[in-house]
């Protein structure tokens, strides 16, 4: 499909405090196509509510979203402050597109987007700034890219011992675990509590997408 021939959707999202006194409403254009990355996903609502909630946490630090898709949670931190980069695999040009269409939506001209494929440390990840804080919504969600997730994470917890990754996954199967794995990469992950940011219901941020999805929290980071 060319781009031209893309039909386009957009949707918009407000995120509220508790007592509703501050609030923040940013655009995401979807791509009607069968690309799953050009679509907001539930975890992508409950993460973004985390990153809003968590706001005062994210000014002036270093933000890099993994498979950002159509980049919600991104986006959002660079409207609290953060000096966000957005990135989806190398391999995919249409997600990388639609990752600068998000940030011309809500004017944010200045979020650089890159290419970087999982487990493969390419220029592009060597180039990055040293980084505080790393996204990713539904990246577990194929089993064979749960290793090449975490390798790049693991590496960029070396450059920093202090950064996060704060990640938002869907239980689709019993069978999921990432144990091993983060025992493998010297990494460790405590899990977050929706009812904790406010994000345990089926609406969030004038969106029905949470619905009755069973969406999970966590934060990875380095062993100390």
């Amino acid at each position: 499909m060319n781009e031209s021939d893309q039909t386009l959707a957009e949707k918009s999202f407000t995120f509220e405090d508790r007592g509703g006194s501050q609030s923040l409403t940013v655009s995401i254009p979807e791509v009607l196509d069968p690309q799953y990355g050009m679509y907001v996903w539930p975890c992508a609502v409950v993460l973004s509510q985390y990153v809003w909630m968590a706001r005062s946490e994210l000014q002036h630090k270093t933000v890099l979203e993994l498979g950002a898709g159509v980049s919600l949670p991104g986006v959002v931190a660079a409207k609290c402050g953060a000096r966000v980069i957005l990135s989806d695999s190398a391999e995919l040009p249409p997600c990388l597109r639609n990752c600068r269409r998000s940030c011309d939506v809500n004017h944010l001209p200045g979020v650089p987007v890159i290419g970087l494929t999982w487990g493969q440390v390419s220029p592009e990840l060597l180039s990055l700034p040293p980084v505080d804080v790393i996204l990713g919504s539904d990246v577990f969600y194929e089993p064979e890219d749960f290793e090449d997730v975490l390798v790049t994470v693991s590496f960029l917890a070396r450059r920093n011992p202090h950064a996060q990754f704060w990640t938002t996954y869907q239980e689709r199967s019993a069978d999921w675990s990432i144990d091993a794995l983060l025992y493998k990469w010297d990494l460790k992950c405590i899990n977050v509590s929706l009812e904790t940011f406010n994000a345990n219901k089926t609406h969030l941020a004038g969106s029905t997408l949470p619905g009755n999805h069973t969406v999970q929290m966590m934060i990875v980071a380095r062993q100390a």
